[in-house]
């Protein structure tokens, strides 16, 4: 069993981006980790190694939530109540289906993105909530949003309504644990324009399917991106502050 001035994060998308950088820098300060991601990062296992911190790594896909969300619940419940001084979600995985007007998307396509970006984060918390409910541990839950949640773009239905959809299910959370005594701290955080493998997509979109692409290659021409690194470093300063909650939808730029 752990001791009490343990701190527990749980990260879905840590082997690459922001979902990386937060992982390291989480390890770095000393908590234990638990990163949901298709794939094992060496590198990640390595650099828990050298700052003498604890990192498992579960490969799964987030398409497949429900039975993500079975092996994590059953994990919860084996901690025990005051295993951790803290337990923290953060629900930063995420994906863009192909680019293009709605009219052009493909079924499978859809249902992916919606799948790992808003019925896995969903699945996850519920469990998290639930298995968690009774511990010591002060409990969060941060999902990564997005500017694209709140305002529209064409060609991009799928990636709007599942932030948008992130942000108003944050929202309805935050109302029932605050219908609770030790109810968790929620907030939907949209991090900023970070130079990542996802902003790479959109400026390698055809133009002629994607009105907005001209905007993203200024954009990383213009030097307007955050880096990885010290996205996550804003991320996991907003995600410690006193306030943290108070606001269930929230810009890091505000």
């Amino acid at each position: 069993m752990q001791g009490m001035t343990q701190h527990l994060t749980l990260l879905t998308g840590a082997s690459r981006g922001m979902g990386l950088a937060i992982a390291r820098q989480l390890l770095s300060q000393g908590h234990t980790v638990l990163c949901i991601s298709r794939s094992v990062s060496d590198a990640l296992a390595q650099h828990a190694e050298r700052a003498g911190s604890t990192v498992l790594q579960w490969t799964h896909d987030l398409a497949e939530g429900a039975a993500l969300s079975v092996r994590l619940e059953n994990w919860l419940n084996e901690q025990g109540d005051d295993a951790w001084t803290s337990a923290t979600l953060i629900n930063n995985a995420g994906v863009i289906p192909r680019i293009g007007p709605l009219s052009e998307a493909d079924a499978a396509d859809l249902a992916r993105t919606l799948r790992v970006g808003l019925e896995a984060p969903m699945q996850l918390t519920a469990v998290f909530l639930r298995a968690t409910e009774s511990w010591r541990a002060e409990r969060k839950v941060l999902n990564i949003s997005s500017g694209l949640g709140r305002r529209a773009m064409a060609s991009q239905a799928a990636y709007c309504a599942v932030k948008a959809g992130i942000d108003h299910f944050t929202r309805c959370l935050a109302l029932d644990e605050a219908q609770k005594s030790t109810g968790a701290k929620v907030c939907s955080l949209a991090p900023g324009v970070i130079d990542t493998d996802m902003q790479a997509q959109l400026r390698g979109a055809d133009g002629s399917a994607f009105p907005d692409r001209d905007n993203f290659l200024q954009l990383k021409s213009g030097g307007q991106l955050t880096s990885p690194e010290e996205a996550a470093r804003r991320v996991l300063s907003y995600l410690a502050r006193p306030d943290f909650g108070s606001h269930p939808v929230a810009d890091i730029r505000d």
